[in-house]
């Protein structure tokens, strides 16, 4: 019934957590479509829902699936999949399809499947090889979301996967006796085991980073996957309610999503993006609070600055590879970079080739270009 009441209207979570995902998709079509072996690419959703909110506001399906039908080059291209266990939702969602305008000029006829998610599709996931594919997963609660889902929609060239992960649900569920299979394939048995340890002595904030890096590194598969998670706080409570996670193998698309949430954030401490979307009435409360989704996500641009001093001392390289060899884990954007390394020039405690007096002002400030080479100070104290 709660799952029924969830689509007659969009809510703004909603409408975040989509921008977010359509943005993406963009960008992902037009950088792996031409990329792709035999031309195809593909978008799963496998918790669809009926493709309309009650209001008669468009939802993802609906939403990718217009994208693609206005775009040239994606209509010859993209294989959609939907799937939801609902078969009244997934019954809707055909009509849905049926009723978009040229919806018959893609190439690929979109494919709306009524089954339930759970380890067998986790396992033909496994053992197919796919094309390139961005997956998303939103399922109402945690049936279905599993790390060995997500590890399979990976683990082919240029996968990505970006799923809604109910924390509160997920938070309750951890020491419930009722859901102990459903924990353990989301985190792995030994991690879950110890989860329920530790938890008993946290509060809720300690109770939150916990669960998130936990989860986080459960997804990583010993660091060989990249995790990105971006924060929304309850719409009619002061607190977390849902985590929007994205998972790929892939640096690119790692930075590629970090610039889109850092862009989608409430709010931003010295310019660095909060990864939150925070309803405005609960807005004030947080104005001089930098949400965290992770324990690193907490430093203000003056300690990235001390920290690449301290990295780099004596050594020369462009801005954009500092960039690459630094930002993954951590909040900070390229624009977030190239400000701390403004400022250290400004303090003289680097060297930039072209010097500021060669480089453009842009906004009242010295543009530092991606092939500008930074020298870091030896032996430079940081005060």
């Amino acid at each position: 019934m709660a799952k029924v009441e969830f689509f007659s209207e969009q809510r703004e979570q909603s409408k975040i957590k989509t921008t977010i995902l359509t943005k993406y998709f963009d960008v992902w079509t037009k950088i792996i479509g031409p990329r792709s072996r035999n031309g195809r690419i593909a978008y799963i959703d496998l918790f669809s829902g009926p493709g309309k909110f009650e209001d008669d506001s468009l939802s993802t399906p609906l939403l990718i699936l217009e994208k693609c039908i206005n775009d040239v080059n994606l209509r010859d291209r993209v294989v959609t999949v939907f799937n939801d266990a609902n078969p009244e939702f997934s019954q809707q969602l055909n009509d849905n399809i049926r009723e978009l305008s040229d919806v018959d000029t893609l190439k690929y006829k979109p494919q709306v499947l009524n089954t339930e998610i759970g380890d067998e599709i986790a396992s033909i996931f496994s053992e197919k090889k796919l094309i390139p594919t961005l997956a998303f997963i939103d399922p109402w609660g945690y049936k279905g979301l599993t790390t060995k889902l997500i590890n399979a929609l990976i683990k082919d060239f240029g996968s990505d996967c970006i799923f809604f992960f109910n924390y509160n649900r997920i938070s309750m569920g951890i020491n419930n006796p009722l859901v102990v299979e459903h924990m353990n394939a989301l985190f792995g048995e030994e991690r879950a085991n110890e989860m329920r340890i530790m938890l008993k002595g946290l509060s809720s904030e300690e109770k939150e980073a916990y669960i998130v890096n936990e989860l986080a590194e459960s997804l990583s598969n010993e660091n060989s996957n990249l995790v990105l998670p971006f924060r929304f706080l309850d719409e009619k409570k002061n607190k977390t309610s849902h985590y929007l996670i994205f998972v790929s193998k892939h640096t690119l698309g790692y930075t590629i999503m970090k610039e889109i949430m850092a862009n989608e954030s409430t709010m931003k401490d010295d310019d660095v993006a909060s990864f939150s979307y925070i309803p405005v009435k609960h807005l004030e409360k947080h104005q001089n609070v930098q949400l965290s989704l992770l324990s690193q996500y907490e430093r203000p641009l003056d300690s990235l600055g001390k920290e690449l001093l301290n990295k780099f001392t004596g050594k020369t390289m462009t801005v954009n590879k500092i960039f690459e060899l630094c930002h993954v884990g951590t909040p900070f954007t390229a624009a977030n970079f190239k400000e701390a390394l403004r400022r250290l020039e400004v303090e003289g405690n680097i060297i930039a080739d072209p010097t500021s007096e060669n480089r453009p002002n842009r906004n009242g400030k010295k543009t530092m270009g991606d092939k500008v080479k930074i020298t870091f100070h030896k032996q430079n104290e940081c005060s």
